[in-house]
């Protein structure tokens, strides 16, 4: 896979050195030439420029691209280099890095923003993750902000322990990819056990997000039904009135 990442900092790097140890073909664009000797990186291939530049993207043959990733530390940059590849050069595939969460609405289809990596969002869920038990933790947004990765820990007391993955009815919009247990994950069948300690990822819609969250939450049963608290009162009898004498 060709891939053009656009700014050599210490992100476009470290996703550079992943890539390329996957044997993936890499093209580095960065405005700065002295990053070239600094980063480390054996095997992939250069270009000093300023991408924001028709004339560099052109040099880089960016209609050649498999995907294109603009991980600079400047969100106007990267919105234009994500719009220029999918609007001039007809990339199939546009990441965009977001800096600051207030721009995270403008990474979208508009600006020729195929997946947006929000850092501190993404920071955030990962901590969030680490110490939220019983609760819907969103680890990653999808698209337009119309799917997202959620992350849900079953606690030792949970109702749904016991239950299989088929027993239970999930919402339309949300669909079980993944079970981490001990460690190891699992690829969910129907017959799949739910234990305490489970963490479970789905892929869903953020409208079906609050209705995980109702039907795992401690005050529902297995078919996502809030149990219905008996009081003592109707445990009585209709001839007694809760009154001594």
């Amino acid at each position: 896979m060709k891939v053009v990442i656009v700014g050599a900092g210490s992100v476009g790097s470290s996703i550079a050195r992943e890539l390329l140890a996957h044997k993936h073909q890499i093209l580095l664009i960065d405005l700065k030439p002295e990053v070239i000797g600094r980063s480390g990186l054996r095997g992939a291939r250069w270009l000093v420029g300023d991408a924001c530049e028709l004339s560099t993207l052109q040099d880089a043959k960016l209609e050649d691209a498999d995907v294109v990733v603009s991980a600079t530390g400047d969100d106007k940059v990267n919105l234009v280099v994500s719009l220029l590849a999918k609007t001039e050069f007809g990339v199939g595939r546009t990441v965009g890095r977001v800096n600051n969460p207030k721009n995270d609405w403008m990474f979208n289809d508009s600006w020729g923003v195929d997946v947006a990596v929000n850092t501190p969002q993404l920071m955030t869920a990962l901590v969030e993750e680490a110490v939220e038990i019983g609760d819907i933790v969103r680890l990653l947004t999808l698209q337009t902000g119309v799917a997202s990765i959620v992350e849900f820990t079953v606690p030792h007391d949970s109702h749904v322990i016991g239950s299989t993955v088929g027993g239970i009815d999930w919402p339309e919009d949300a669909t079980l990819v993944a079970i981490l247990r001990d460690q190891a994950p699992i690829t969910p069948t129907r017959d799949d056990v739910l234990d305490g300690g489970d963490e479970l990822f789905f892929v869903t819609t953020i409208a079906a997000e609050d209705g995980l969250r109702s039907l795992l939450s401690p005050g529902s049963d297995d078919d996502g039904e809030p149990r219905e608290e008996t009081s003592p009162a109707a445990d009585q009898s209709p001839e007694d009135d809760g009154f001594d004498g």
